[in-house]
């Protein structure tokens, strides 16, 4: 039976396993509500509205309307993790580059890997009695790094009590999107880490024709995404092949450009100018994440902010090294 308005809320739900927003669905299962005017809130969503907290749109709450309650103030966290989330959301370009997303509870974690040759990249035929060709996985010989990127939210409750949830919200999505970006940094280390290199046919120089043999480099594998420094920029969109009309309009409409190898060009100041990376994003990197969004829940509830951290903790790792491949302008050792 529905009972979302009657639930007990504890800071000890965050401290469970899955987080705050899991042990509340189980308390309180979404499926009980089909087919009633709650239908398609979750069970977080549900509380906000037991509460009456409207966190976005016109007439937003004040930060103040958490802490009516000891109840209410629980939610706090939540939403601090959710606007967070809704930032790193809104900038994200990980998913253009990460294959699958692995969820952890260790501090240590050995991914898989298949390092197959070009040869045997191919399903060849099998005559009666030959031998099987095979592929090899086995665990890496190193473990992922992982790395904790977060802000330090430093304000009194005097200071923010009573300000628009919908600016806050703002404010805590920046940061979501600076996260976001740190984590695009690492997920670049990884890509560069031992990665095979072509070099284009004029030492600091880069041509259309460079671009192709980058493509052509890939094997089996298909070229999804191009990442470089956004100062390479001018000279790629320059050549005459990057000023089709139809790539011009999706770049107008969407803000996202795709090249004429059918490959979606990414920016990072991350990038060396003389290197460009190519990859295949389903089969090239592997994120590792530790926990998700987490809060300093203590602090947000009984200390109301003052100096909370707001942290992600991810790693990356290969997945098959020959999906990705490495275009430099740099002279040949």
């Amino acid at each position: 039976m529905p009972n979302y308005d009657n639930l007990r809320l504890e800071k000890g739900l965050y401290s469970t396993s899955g987080g705050f927003s899991k042990a509340l669905e189980e308390l309180d299962p979404s499926e009980n509500y089909v087919g009633t005017n709650l239908e398609g809130l979750d069970a977080f969503e549900r509380q906000l509205k037991r509460f009456d907290i409207r966190v976005g749109g016109h007439g937003s709450d004040v930060v103040e309307k958490f802490f009516k309650t000891s109840d209410s103030a629980t939610l706090f966290p939540e939403y601090v993790a959710r606007a967070v989330r809704q930032g790193m959301d809104s900038a994200d370009v990980l998913s253009q580059i990460v294959a699958t997303t692995t969820q952890i509870n260790c501090p240590d974690y050995r991914a898989i890997t298949s390092d197959m040759k070009e040869d045997e990249t191919e399903l060849k035929r099998v005559t009666q009695g030959s031998f099987i060709p095979q592929t090899v996985i086995s665990p890496s010989n190193e473990l992922v790094t992982l790395r904790k990127r977060g802000r330090m939210v430093v304000a009194s409750y005097e200071t923010i009590r009573f300000q628009r949830l919908d600016l806050f919200t703002v404010m805590l999505k920046q940061i979501g999107a600076q996260i976001a970006s740190s984590q695009l940094e690492d997920a670049i280390d990884a890509l560069m880490d031992k990665t095979d290199k072509i070099h284009t046919k004029d030492a600091g120089k880069l041509s259309y024709d460079d671009l192709v043999a980058l493509w052509n480099s890939m094997g089996q594998y298909n070229m999804t995404t191009m990442i470089t420094k956004g100062d390479n920029m001018p000279t790629l969109l320059g050549f005459s092949e990057f000023k089709d009309a139809a790539a011009g309009l999706n770049f107008h409409a969407t803000g996202k450009l795709v090249t004429p190898l059918g490959a979606q060009l990414i920016k990072s100041k991350k990038m060396d100018e003389n290197c460009i990376i190519g990859l295949d994003k389903d089969c090239a990197l592997e994120k590792v994440e530790a926990g998700g969004i987490v809060t300093d829940y203590d602090k947000l509830i009984d200390r109301q902010l003052e100096r909370a951290s707001i942290t992600c903790t991810t790693g990356f790792s290969k997945i098959f090294t020959g999906a990705t491949k490495i275009l430099t302008t740099q002279a040949k050792n």
